[in-house]
């Protein structure tokens, strides 16, 4: 199927909220939201697999407090570099990045302040780690306020700004299954620093300021790279801990709507079994209706010492192998720092153990599943 879309990146559809959820429950210590979306009307198609790339808009306090900051009234008219006009405010709201500072300007700030010779020295070229760690947890407004002296034009200040750009998430939900519909599943960035609450720019705009029925601009991000195999038969095997299971959801949708024989087997992880396991009903009906062969959680804090997917991983590593020997296709998404690294190594160990192979021997295995296609990766 493939429906032609006037709606893409440079002209987004301005798709419903329909349902904003909190997946955790009492005594979490996260804040994930599910979240669907009304493509009705749109022609937008997407698989399995894809992403969203959804716009979002500044928190209109934080626009207030820089304003006040800047001495501007935020009437102020301001000229993008695309040559559209519109007010300061509300430029600051929808087109400027106005949380993580820009290199140009930090550059401003030192050159119209006296007391920042250690940002000056910071942003010597080969100062670039310390300059990070420097700003960590630091935001645009933190320095205006620390620099109160400091004066821009509506015009210079904007200069300075680099472009608000789209967020990807990944699709939880199957057109097969949910027609003319998008299932997001997003974790609310919330922290203090520096005495200061901040928050994700784009998690928090939809938890906090889209009401229902309001629409948010969003275009289909295709991931050609992390479908589902084209032969419905083919067992897949999907590692996707806290929002990484988003994918998943929506390949078991699909299949459970296309009745898809190939077998499912599901690794999923979270903090507490109690408050942080999603979908866990949807989840049981699979199982019970034979669609999610195999289910196996870990929930790093409901014992003593941690245990996470990659733990889950080679207490199975037998049954794990054979069904990749099977033909399986070995799927993995979320946390690329960590998470992604640690099945990784799993994935090497559990071939080179159970296939009694050499490291070079496991290594060369694994990169043909690469080569194959049948080893797939969305981590962030």
């Amino acid at each position: 199927m493939s429906t032609i879309s006037v709606y893409n990146r440079k002209n987004p559809f301005p798709a419903r909220l329909l349902v904003n959820r909190k997946l955790n429950r009492q005594g979490s210590e996260k804040e994930t939201r599910h979240y669907e979306f009304s493509l009705a009307g749109s022609g937008m198609h997407y698989e399995v697999g894809d992403s969203m790339g959804v716009f979002p808009k500044n928190d209109p306090k934080l626009v207030e407090e820089i304003l006040h900051a800047l001495h501007l009234s935020g009437e102020e008219p301001v000229t993008t570099k695309e040559a559209e006009t519109f007010s300061l405010r509300e430029g600051l709201i929808r087109y400027y990045q106005i949380t993580q500072p820009s290199k140009q300007f930090l550059d401003a700030i030192v050159q119209k302040s006296d007391g920042t010779t250690d940002l000056k020295e910071l942003l010597h070229p080969d100062r670039k780690e310390d300059l990070e760690h420097y700003l960590w947890g630091l935001e645009l407004i933190d320095f205006l306020l620390d620099n109160p002296s400091v004066r821009f034009s509506p015009e210079e200040f904007v200069a300075t700004l680099r472009k608000l750009q789209p967020r990807l998430y990944s699709i939880g939900s199957s057109l097969k299954a949910r027609p003319e519909q998008v299932d997001l599943v997003i974790a609310t960035v919330r922290y203090e620093s520096h005495g200061r609450v901040r928050a994700g720019v784009a998690s928090s705009f939809l938890a906090d300021r889209v009401p229902a029925g309001e629409p948010v601009s969003m275009f289909v991000h295709v991931a050609k790279g992390f479908r589902l195999p084209e032969d419905p038969s083919v067992p897949i095997i999907m590692v996707g801990p806290g929002t990484g299971v988003a994918p998943f959801r929506a390949y078991l949708q699909e299949r459970a709507a296309i009745g898809a024989p190939g077998k499912n087997w599901l690794f999923f992880g979270e903090q507490r079994s109690k408050c942080d396991f999603f979908y866990e009903e949807e989840f049981a009906q699979w199982q019970a209706k034979g669609v999610l062969t195999r289910f196996d959680t870990a929930f790093s804090r409901d014992q003593a010492h941690k245990i996470y997917v990659q733990h889950r991983m080679l207490e199975q590593a037998k049954e794990l192998y054979g069904w990749l020997q099977d033909g399986a296709h070995f799927y993995v998404c979320g946390d690329a720092a960590r998470m992604a690294k640690d099945v990784d190594v799993a994935l090497h160990k559990i071939v080179e153990e159970q296939g009694g192979k050499s490291v070079e021997d496991a290594a060369a295995y694994i990169e043909r599943l690469r080569k194959e296609k049948r080893y797939k990766r969305d981590v962030y």
